[in-house]
């Protein structure tokens, strides 16, 4: 029997609004309807209704929730100050939920969400599309198989691009950007063990006086460059960095990840069908060996890319597709919160290693001491 599912969105105009078309993402996919779409913002919620007609407007998130009793809801905001929020009211009334990146704001945060996720039995998945790429497969199969030796380091930037007239490098590239990053490392390499990091602010050690409330809803953050080391399993290491003036106006920009290893080099960038470039040069240095890169697709090394249905070219497809499967199937979705857990840990393990100037274990220890809002002074201790 096909079961139709029922969809909510919230969206924040404003504050987020409706992030990578989120609200979206259902307009083709089969067996769902979007019924109801939740905005604080008049104008907002009106031009919304517009979009996803017939669907019915709510100037609260909650009432809606509580009217339409969908089985999934959309939190679309970009801003994640409210995300947390908005995942435990849908979550203790039974709602699956896909969400747009960054998960959360804190441990204490993410912890909660897993817990009541656990509890209810209810499915989230966070949108990292890359997480949900068939090339993640062919990559791991491709290290598997020796195509780059042993696995070495990984190494990942963020856009270190403007928005809004703003530099965004260094904590928010970070936490906007580099959450994909860290879930492509993550993905690649498994959970990483510990953190060692640096977070300058105009090239200096950054303290508590340089402390600024973040764009996004992120919070507090510090430093607009950031250098950051993980230890991963096998003793591999992951790399991420974002620094202030670094890649504004270069095309193609840096952002994205490369595996290096003692035969060669793997590089993919964020998305469904991201590309993918493979250096068989264990110098790493074409320049001296001479070797060329070549295109990697989801059949291989140098085969044409088969998968070009439209499914492959949507961001949000596929990461549906599993959250619906995983409700069917009653498991933990691929990309679900303990993996976005992780990387919560991740970026504040960054500034955590930077508060002690010394190496952070992962997980995160969870006690008494840990705070909403880290102390980033350099003098600071627990």
């Amino acid at each position: 029997m096909t079961v139709e599912y029922k969809i909510a969105v919230i969206g924040c105009t404003g504050r987020g609004d409706y992030g990578h078309d989120l609200d979206l993402a259902w307009s083709d996919f089969p067996n769902t309807s979007v019924v109801a779409v939740a905005d604080e913002d008049r104008n907002g919620l009106a031009a919304a209704v517009r979009r996803l007609n017939p669907a019915t407007g709510y100037s609260d998130y909650r009432k809606m929730l509580d009217v339409e009793k969908p089985d999934i809801v959309t939190i679309c905001s970009r801003w994640v100050d409210r995300h947390h929020e908005m995942a435990c009211e849908a979550i203790c009334r039974g709602i699956h939920i896909y969400m747009e990146k960054p998960f959360c704001r804190n441990p204490r945060e993410a912890d909660e969400i897993v817990g009541l996720c656990e509890r209810h039995n209810v499915k989230c998945i966070v949108s990292h599309p890359t997480r949900f790429s068939p090339l993640i497969a062919t990559i791991r199969d491709l290290i598997d198989q020796g195509a780059i030796g042993q696995v070495l380091e990984f190494r990942g930037r963020g856009k270190e691009d403007m928005r809004d007239g703003r530099d965004r490098s260094g904590a928010e590239d970070l936490w906007v950007l580099g959450t994909h990053v860290l879930d492509m490392v993550q993905a690649l390499g498994g959970a990483p063990l510990w953190c060692f990091a640096n977070v300058l602010t105009d090239g200096r050690p950054a303290t508590d006086a340089d402390a600024r409330e973040g764009a996004e809803g992120t919070g507090r953050i510090i430093g607009n460059t950031i250098n950051a080391m993980f230890g991963m399993p096998y003793q591999a290491v992951a790399h991420f960095s974002s620094r202030q003036g670094a890649g504004v106006g270069h095309e193609p920009s840096r952002y994205g990840l490369q595996i290096f290893g003692s035969r060669g080099i793997i590089e993919l960038i964020e998305g469904t069908i991201p590309a993918v470039k493979y250096l068989g040069d264990p110098s790493w240095s074409p320049g001296r060996s001479g070797v060329q890169w070549q295109d990697v697709s989801s059949a291989g090394i140098g085969i044409p890319e088969p998968l070009v249905a439209p499914k492959y070219q949507a961001r949000h497809w596929l990461a549906i597709d599993e959250l619906l499967s995983a409700i069917e199937e009653d498991r933990d979705p691929v990309g679900g919160p303990k993996e976005a857990r992780i990387v919560t840990d991740m970026i504040h393990a960054v500034f955590e290693s930077h508060r002690k100037r010394a190496l952070v274990e992962l997980p995160l220890r969870r006690d008494n001491s840990w705070k909403d809002e880290p102390v980033y002074s350099q003098e600071s201790s627990r």
